[in-house]
């Protein structure tokens, strides 16, 4: 059965492109400083936004058009399946990823879910044997069930912890029956409402434990997809223990697993903790800890997750100058976390959609791979800490000071002086390069 039958394979077509369904800046054979662009960017569909996502919301029913939606139970997840490979296909897909739910439906018991995902799995795997597709990485969904309400990990109550570990072991067997290159946590309600009824040292504690059993299950049945974690501030959960990166990492060393993870960094989460996308990005990278993305962008206006497709070429392009500093994603990707809006119902979307945020990133790729061959930031910055560089900074840098030739230093200085950072001068800069690069000028 054909789910999308009016829609060719998108093709790359240019700048000048008139066509609604083509690429104008994504080509994935281009070749940006010896890698393609496929091979740089890693684009990856999430299943649960293009497959699942019924455009219903807190004050609204469901609006999606999707050709699937007359089946139900497992011939609706079978159905999912033809249509996932289907979209993959037509827009040239390297990788998907999903939740275990997303594929399956969930049984009354364990053992029924178990079933159900075995099934699908295995026609998944059968359809992934003639596809390019690959799957970046898969988890397990521990908050939408009522069991979850108190959390999975850090849950108050013994038996929902083991039913959410059976559930992650039955995750790392999926990922090693596909080949994922990731397993990633995403903690939706490891986290807690209220101080007055948390012992939050044994949540943490027992956090910690969980992700140990998971490296050593990972260990025990050979899979070697990478371990990230999601950092998120809050929604579900009033205070989520993975607040950003930077709590993330101090969690990851106090319990030893900082060599067992990365972070899977999703930009409109940065947001909701108050930073930008490029913030989390380089925190994650100063400290050998850049996994793999979540691209989407959130609206300003609002104040929750909202999952826009990334359209944003000053993010996109910062973005990938932090992801190309970086070295790449290695085994991570972009993965488009992202949906069409409630309004956006009809098939065609998720093309349209899609085709935006692939652009958007082959525009940021372009230009941030130009800035950073023609060294425009690092030049700059390297002159405004020239100071560490030569004596006293030096020393410092060196560790070849103290307090006390500290202080005999600063009694002998005269009038100091600072230099223009010259934020305006940068940000002009970037738009330059953004006007040129992205219309074919050379800069």
């Amino acid at each position: 059965m054909t789910y999308f039958e009016n829609i060719n394979r998108i093709q790359y077509e240019g700048a000048n492109s008139t066509n609604p369904l083509a690429f104008k800046f994504y080509n994935p054979e281009e070749k940006i400083n010896g890698k393609t662009m496929e091979e740089l960017l890693r684009f990856g569909v999430a299943y649960w936004h293009t497959l699942t996502a019924d455009g219903s919301d807190p004050f609204g029913n469901a609006t999606m058009i999707r050709p699937w939606n007359k089946f139900q139970g497992m011939d609706l997840a079978k159905a999912r399946v033809e249509a996932s490979f289907e979209f993959f296909e037509k827009i040239n897909a390297p990788f998907f990823c999903f939740h275990d739910f997303d594929i399956a439906p969930e049984g009354t018991t364990l053992s029924e879910t178990y079933k159900n995902l075995d099934q699908i799995v295995a026609m998944i795997k059968e359809y992934m044997s003639t596809s390019k597709t690959k799957l970046l990485w898969n988890t397990a969904n521990a908050f939408t069930h009522p069991r979850f309400v108190h959390g999975a990990a850090t849950s108050c109550n013994a038996d929902v912890y083991a039913y959410a570990a059976a559930k992650v072991k039955k995750g790392l067997e999926i990922g090693k029956e596909l080949g994922a290159d990731n397993y990633v946590f995403w903690g939706g309600r490891e986290g807690y409402e209220t101080l007055l009824n948390t012992d939050m040292k044994l949540e943490l504690d027992n956090l910690g434990r969980f992700f140990h059993m998971a490296v050593d299950y990972a260990k025990e049945i050979e899979f070697t997809g990478q371990f990230l974690i999601e950092p998120k501030p809050k929604e579900p959960t009033t205070h989520q223990y993975d607040f950003d990166v930077a709590t993330g990492l101090a969690f990851l060393q106090k319990y030893d697993l900082q060599d067992d993870f990365k972070f899977n960094i999703e930009a409109n989460h940065a947001t909701l903790a108050g930073h930008t996308f490029e913030h989390e990005l380089r925190v994650a990278r100063i400290n050998g800890m850049l996994g793999s993305v979540d691209a989407n962008q959130g609206n300003p206006l609002l104040g929750w997750d909202t999952d826009e497709f990334p359209t944003d070429l000053y993010t996109t392009t910062l973005a990938m100058y932090e992801i190309l500093k970086n070295g790449g994603l290695g085994k991570g990707g972009l993965n488009f976390d992202a949906k069409v809006r409630r309004g956006s119902f009809e098939p065609e979307d998720l093309f349209y959609s899609h085709i935006a945020g692939m652009d958007s990133f082959a525009i940021g790729l372009k230009v941030a791979q130009k800035l950073i061959d023609d060294n425009v930031l690092e030049s700059l910055i390297s002159e405004r800490y020239q100071s560490y560089t030569e004596g006293i900074g030096l020393d410092i840098v060196e560790g070849n000071t103290d307090l006390h030739k500290l202080e005999a230093y600063a009694l002998q200085l005269g009038e100091i002086k600072n230099k223009s950072g010259r934020e305006e001068r940068l940000k002009s800069i970037i738009n330059q390069y953004l006007i040129n690069v992205s219309s074919g000028v050379l800069v």
